[in-house]
């Protein structure tokens, strides 16, 4: 089963391939995101794994297309990004992009963004799981039981959290977001 770990980083994962944009001890194959076509043939990947990167990506739409043609039909994906309204997107100089819990609709055949909107892209996955992360009191109170984050799945609590955050910042500081290539 061929896995692949997008920008690493220093967190190498034995059994995968390690990719980043720089040469790091560990990294396989190093390669600039926003040159396409990405070094890899379709359909190859059972499993891509891939934290903190698409907020650093030039064209978001273009890397979905590139993750949906690597990727095997039915592989798994599992995506996070900061907050729309956190200290986390807005901080790093480098972040382009940002998110929120209906961003990746647009590519789910299932839900109303996508249906409405089919010609954005022709990726499509399935969200087979969307959680928050949530952080209190961060990056103001660093105490490891008080601050320390968490990820919310249950659709209530999330959708508590939405609106809470939808009017301020850093309740919800990121998105895990678990998709399957259709």
């Amino acid at each position: 089963m061929e896995k692949l770990q997008i920008g690493c980083g220093h967190v190498i994962k034995k059994g995968w391939v390690n990719h980043d944009l720089v040469s790091l001890p560990g990294v396989d194959v190093t390669h600039d995101l926003d040159q396409f076509p990405w070094p890899w043939e379709d359909q190859v990947f059972e499993e891509v794994y891939m934290k903190d990167v698409l907020e650093h990506v030039s064209d978001v739409i273009k890397t979905l297309e590139e993750l949906h043609r690597i990727m095997k039909p039915g592989g798994k994906i599992f995506v996070a990004v900061p907050y729309w309204n956190s200290f986390e997107a807005i901080t790093d100089p480098t972040h382009k992009n940002q998110f929120n819990e209906f961003t990746f609709q647009f590519f789910d055949p299932t839900h109303r963004r996508c249906k409405n909107r089919p010609y954005y892209s022709k990726a499509r996955f399935k969200i087979a799981k969307q959680g928050f992360v949530v952080g209190f009191l961060r990056p103001y109170v660093n105490l490891p039981i008080i601050s320390r984050s968490f990820v919310v799945y249950n659709p209530v609590l999330k959708w508590c959290l939405g609106f809470l955050a939808s009017h301020f910042s850093n309740i919800i500081i990121g998105i895990d977001i678990h998709f399957e290539r259709v």
